[in-house]
């Protein structure tokens, strides 16, 4: 199993690394995807997925979940064979989380050198859970508050 913390990776080159280990049979845990980055200016990113979210017919798709973990797991699918069996049994093998569980606190991560930030030359960027938000994501704990409550 490969355990990944998210924190300041950069989403193409993450994802590109996780969808490998899973061709190749390896089980592939990202924590912290919310933390991950997309490189840009941070107003051309949001516009470019608003656009893709607003086009075509709305019940055949594209579908972009407003959940940073979903968001993440999705484009690690772009990113398999995905109409092939061996693209689908990799695709089951990736599981994204969004912060640290319980259960990986005390585990050691592995480290994806080629996917560090502060390794690029990029200036402008912005985080996966800020582009979720301006798309329409709630945080968790803000979806718990604003639960009615039953008299």
């Amino acid at each position: 199993m490969i355990l990944i913390n998210g924190e300041g990776l950069i989403l193409g080159r993450l994802a590109s690394f996780a969808a490998k280990q899973a061709l190749q049979g390896e089980e592939v845990v990202i924590v912290n995807s919310e933390k991950v980055v997309i490189t840009g200016k941070p107003e051309l990113v949001i516009a470019k997925y608003k656009q893709a979210i607003n086009r075509g017919n709305p019940f055949k798709g594209p579908f972009i979940s407003r959940q940073p973990d979903k968001f993440l797991r999705r484009v690690i699918r772009g990113m398999l064979p995905w109409k092939k069996l061996k693209g689908r049994q990799a695709f089951k093998r990736v599981k994204c989380y969004y912060s640290i569980p319980e259960e990986f606190k005390d585990k050691q991560f592995t480290e994806v050198k080629q996917a560090l930030l502060e390794k690029s030359n990029a200036v402008d960027f912005i985080t996966i859970k800020d582009l979720c938000t301006a798309l329409g994501f709630k945080p968790r704990f803000e979806r718990v508050l604003q639960k009615p409550v039953k008299p």
